[in-house]
């Protein structure tokens, strides 16, 4: 599973804890979620190729390093994937946004596209937001619609990833995933334990 890169940060590691416990707030919630995105996100992006942006200093003019942040395409999958958007947002600024809304039946644990609106996205580095992969359903469509398009890469960060979910994900040879926890167990309904529940409803309390 080379494409499976377990974030190993003890920050992340701490907000992932906080995540687990049932009683915290949604305010919480959301924030902890966005904490654990921003480092993931870090992590993705590492090692990215940057180029000259000539900048004036308050002394000289020069050349410095820089990322295009245009050249990338942040898609969400609803509604989990709202809560990671905002600071990612915050590190690249100038990234696009897509949406994706895929909802899973929870009796056939089939996974739908209900929604769908992406700009761009040839020759562009997307990169998912999804918290919770359990049986890769919703993961799987939003890669395959994603690829009809042409991008130039494909990154995927999520917070808890159960080992059935991990199996299938490491089918995806072209895809890199960047993910806080991996190889929890599944319950019959679906749900990854010991996980952090249904991280949409507790993102909005629902």
């Amino acid at each position: 599973m080379d494409n499976i890169i377990v974030v190993n940060n003890s920050i992340l590691l701490n907000s992932l804890t906080k995540l687990r416990d049932k009683n915290l707030k949604s305010s919480q919630f959301r924030k902890e979620v966005s904490n654990i995105a921003k480092i993931l996100l870090f992590e993705a992006l590492r090692n990215e190729e940057t180029e000259m942006r000539k900048i004036q200093t308050p002394f000289v003019e020069s050349d410095f390093p820089s990322l295009n942040e245009d050249e990338y395409v942040l898609v969400p999958i609803l509604r989990a994937g709202l809560s990671m958007m905002e600071s990612c947002l915050k590190v690249l600024e100038d990234a696009k946004v897509g949406f994706l809304a895929i909802k899973r039946d929870e009796t056939t644990l089939e996974s739908k596209v209900y929604y769908e609106r992406l700009p761009h996205l040839e020759e562009k580095t997307v990169i998912i937001l999804d918290p919770m992969v359990a049986t890769a359903g919703s993961i799987t469509k939003a890669i395959g619609i994603i690829e009809s398009h042409n991008p130039k890469k494909i990154i995927s960060l999520n917070i808890v990833v159960s080992k059935v979910g991990a199996e299938k994900l490491s089918k995806f040879k072209n895809v890199k995933f960047y993910v806080g926890s991996a190889g929890e167990d599944l319950n019959d309904k679906g749900y990854i334990v010991p996980g952090i529940g249904d991280a949409g409803d507790r993102c909005f309390n629902t």
